[in-house]
């Protein structure tokens, strides 16, 4: 991956921050009936029907929130995943309605099921941990034998986890979700089938831009008695990208793959030896290395979508002002 340009994540990092704490997330919404505030998401609901779900520039591994907010990080994920979401609405219906800035998704409310569908298509990250352990099965999934970290499965497996209020996802298998009554088994295959053929067009949509889809997660709701995708899709914090050039090079002679995702800032986070276990304590992000994070987040987007990033910048009442003129011609207030 080329050299971040730290110039362009400089670009007016201080009225981002100053937005990241800004009145925007302790408004009102009209018709509000509730909010959520998540690691890196605040999700207001309107009525009982709609959400509008802001992307903040606040970041997370190892299931804690950093210190620091990233500019430009919620612009970069809720573009990718509006345009992921329109690319793929022929496959499967999506909760996605309108975008009215940058960081913002107005969509319908669905009733989302408790799993998480992870799809992978090599052998990486937890998958590569369990085979390297010596397992062969991975949530109900049979891992071939003879594989090399990062190569490729003979087919694309679905490994599904819990979606946990709290802490940690946890691994469960097809029986287990039909067990305790998580989806019923219409729904798991209807789940099953739609992962797969969404994993198909991502694969095929990255290789348009060099890429190599490696692994991502998909999650899912009721909607007036359907299922219907939820949540983002296909960017660098749900999905593992490697690039397509030298990818067979590099494995062939034994050598780390580069990923596009944020597996870098997990990674500075171990060699500064925290792993989101007690006692450890997360390490001082500096100035230089926000902006970094930062470079490489408008990085991915530039790689996955084959678009140059321009940031939209917009004083918060600006930004709250399009939610509810978008909420008014929706006819929700």
């Amino acid at each position: 991956m080329q050299q971040p340009n730290k110039v362009r994540s400089d670009i007016c990092v201080s009225f981002f921050m100053h937005m990241e704490h800004s009145s925007l997330l302790d408004v009102a919404l009209p018709g509000q009936t509730g909010f959520y505030r998540g690691k890196v998401r605040d999700v207001y609901y309107i009525s009982e029907e709609w959400l509008v779900m802001v992307a903040s520039d606040r970041i997370s591994a190892f299931d804690v929130i950093l210190p620091r907010p990233i500019p430009y990080k919620g612009q970069v994920l809720n573009r990718i995943a509006a345009r992921m979401l329109e690319a793929t609405r022929d496959i499967c219906p999506n909760w996605l309605v309108e975008v009215p800035a940058a960081q913002v998704s107005i969509g319908r409310r669905c009733v989302p099921y408790p799993i998480e569908m992870v799809v992978r298509g090599h052998l990486v990250g937890h998958a590569w941990r369990t085979y390297r352990s010596g397992s062969r099965w991975l949530c109900g999934a049979e891992m071939p034998e003879g594989l090399r970290e990062n190569d490729p499965f003979p087919h694309p497996i679905v490994t599904p986890s819990t979606k946990a209020a709290e802490g940690h996802d946890e691994d469960i298998t097809p029986e287990e979700i039909l067990t305790r009554g998580l989806a019923s088994k219409e729904e798991w295959d209807q789940l099953c089938r739609y992962s797969l053929r969404l994993f198909e067009r991502g694969q095929q949509l990255a290789a348009r831009q060099g890429l190599i889809l490696a692994d991502t997660k998909y999650e899912f709701g009721k909607l007036d008695s359907g299922i219907c995708l939820m949540d983002e899709v296909h960017t660098p914090d749900s999905s593992r990208y490697f690039l397509s050039e030298s990818f067979r090079e590099r494995q062939e002679r034994g050598e780390r793959q580069p990923q596009l995702s944020k597996e870098f800032v997990r990674e500075w986070l171990i060699a500064h030896h925290f792993m989101g276990k007690e006692g450890q304590q997360v390490p001082e992000m500096s100035d230089e290395w926000v902006a970094t994070i930062s470079a490489r987040y408008v990085e991915l987007f530039e790689r996955v979508t084959g678009e140059t990033f321009v940031p939209e910048f917009l004083e918060p009442a600006a930004v709250e002002q399009r939610i509810i003129d978008c909420l008014q011609k929706l006819g929700v207030c």
